[in-house]
């Protein structure tokens, strides 16, 4: 294992790893309370279409992700808050649509087209001191938001009715928000890819969740589950030479397995301490 530290690389993308799972922990808690699992996926589809015209234009294709990302996560909370459209209709449109403007402008691209596929699958092996940099501010800025609106995110989180009767800028934090996740996912793609970041989002916070329903207890214990999974699975891949995203998706998703099935022996337990009660 000491051979492993010795790469300069491997501390990169260690310390990405952490700044990954706060703003999955953080980002990931909110979109699962609040049932938007999908928008991280229309999310990060959305955002290619900015990758492309990064490319298009010879800038770095992150920028062209970050406005495409915050353009598509405003728009999809735009567009269903004031009931102009379903959900997961507002999703698929700018999920669609992201995608199409992508391969277009890799298409009109002079030269040889770049394989943008590679975003969708990622590697932490390349994470570099700038996308620590961004992830580090982006992380602290999550932190801080979330520490002093802590109370109307929690009430917005789980009830949203409740929540404007705490506060009349629901409609701001939503958007806030929504923009933060956005800004945290596009972010992440190039180390982790689109599938990895989906799977951040969601696993680690489903399986606390099974256990608790205590927001903070969520954020902080599903945040110790991603740093948890990504170094346990970029350490088998490491060993294994097997693709490290894919690793850190299936031990996961074994990490959601084995936690379903300790609380289903909960269950049983409780019910039987029930019965003989």
């Amino acid at each position: 294992m000491d051979s492993i530290f010795a790469y300069s690389f491997v501390t990169k993308s260690l310390a990405g790893a952490l700044f990954a799972s706060i703003t999955a922990g953080i980002a990931g808690t909110y979109i699962v309370s609040r049932r938007l699992v999908f928008l991280s996926g229309g999310i990060t589809h959305a955002s290619f279409g900015g990758l492309g015209l990064g490319h298009y234009l010879a800038i770095n294709p992150v920028i062209g992700a970050a406005v495409f990302g915050l353009g598509s996560a405003v728009g999809m909370e735009y567009m269903t808050s004031r009931g102009k459209m379903r959900e997961d209709s507002a999703i698929g449109i700018l999920w669609a649509l992201g995608m199409a403007i992508g391969i277009i402008f890799i298409y009109m691209t002079p030269g040889y087209a770049p394989n943008l596929m590679s975003y969708l699958f990622g590697s932490i092996l390349t994470v570099t001191r700038g996308d620590l940099i961004a992830l580090g501010i982006v992380s602290l800025v999550l932190i801080i938001y979330t520490a002093v609106f802590y109370r109307t995110l929690l009430y917005i989180s789980f009830d949203e009715n409740y929540a404007r009767t705490f506060t009349r800028h629901v409609d701001l934090f939503k958007y806030i928000s929504v923009a933060l996740t956005g800004l945290a996912i596009v972010l992440n793609i190039r180390m982790a890819g689109v599938i990895l970041i989906i799977s951040l989002l969601t696993i680690p916070a489903n399986i606390i969740m099974l256990f608790t329903r205590k927001y903070l207890r969520i954020i902080v214990l599903s945040s110790i589950v991603s740093f948890i999974g990504i170094s346990a699975g970029f350490a088998v891949s490491w060993f294994t030479n097997l693709p490290t995203g894919a690793v850190i998706v299936t031990v996961l998703v074994i990490f959601w397995v084995i936690a379903r099935g300790i609380r289903g022996i909960m269950a049983n337990n409780n019910t039987g301490i029930n019965k003989k009660a």
